[in-house]
């Protein structure tokens, strides 16, 4: 892999302090590995970009004021989240003889045939976490998807890298080409199809006219009034005999 020169300074200040650094276009950060002791150092942020303003792995050959040589690589790099300008980074240092795990970035190559016949390429995975020695760490994992046809993919099963140990699931899907997706027309109603909106209905009091018209035309005709019975006359009582001989004379 390709190798990358830069120049640091060992930091002395620690805390408030570190921002008069960042004011003055330096990025704090820290050296560290395994056996070794940890060294706090500051670069310029234009000396830092190389680094994580690409897409391939590096080796670093870090020179320090004290004339010291560190072989290490970027393990990361925080941001401000407004500014987006970095505000630490790690240098991890390697050992020759001892494998570390890394990641390193995926690329694809080719156009696909699927692709060419109307499909999509996703690319799912776009880096790998790797093991190896630091001498065999590749600048990144190339994938040829010349051949990849509509609903194939390439897992990571299919993919080798030599003197690399990959470290994800075999199953997992690298690269992919889907069918394009066809989006439905929205039917268009005929106009003599549509429904027209109805009328709000009217509740008017009593009952309804055509109810109270065949009401009226079933209604059976009224019974007459019976007339009274003229009152009987009370009969006369009988008369005495002096009262009927008194009426003769």
């Amino acid at each position: 892999m390709s190798e990358i020169t830069i120049t640091a300074q060992i930091r002395w200040e620690a805390g408030k302090r570190t921002r008069a650094l960042r004011r003055a276009g330096n990025v704090p950060g820290i050296y560290y590995g395994h056996g070794q002791k940890n060294i706090p150092v500051t670069m310029a942020e234009l000396s830092l970009q190389p680094l994580y303003k690409t897409t391939a792995t590096h080796l670093i050959n870090l020179k320090l004021d004290d004339g010291s040589s560190h072989t290490c690589i970027l393990r990361d790099v925080q941001f401000d989240p407004v500014t987006e300008r970095p505000l630490h980074f790690d240098l991890f240092g390697l050992n020759e003889k001892e494998e570390l795990t890394i990641e390193i970035p995926v690329r694809v190559k080719g156009i696909p045939k699927g692709v060419k016949d109307g499909g999509i390429l996703q690319h799912v995975l776009h880096r790998m976490k790797v093991a190896c020695l630091p001498k065999n760490i590749p600048d990144y994992i190339e994938i040829d998807v010349t051949n990849l046809e509509i609903n194939r993919s390439i897992h990571v099963s299919e993919v080798a890298v030599p003197n690399v140990r990959i470290l994800e699931s075999e199953k997992s899907t690298v690269v992919a080409v889907v069918p394009p997706t066809i989006e439905k027309a929205p039917e268009v109603v005929a106009a003599e199809e549509a429904v027209a909106p109805t009328e709000p209905e009217v509740i008017a009091r009593g009952k309804k006219p055509e109810e109270g018209a065949e009401e009226g035309a079933e209604k059976a005709p009224a019974k007459p009034v019976a007339e009274k019975a003229p009152a009987e006359k009370k009969a006369e009582p009988e008369k005495k005999p002096s009262e009927k001989k008194a009426e003769k004379k």
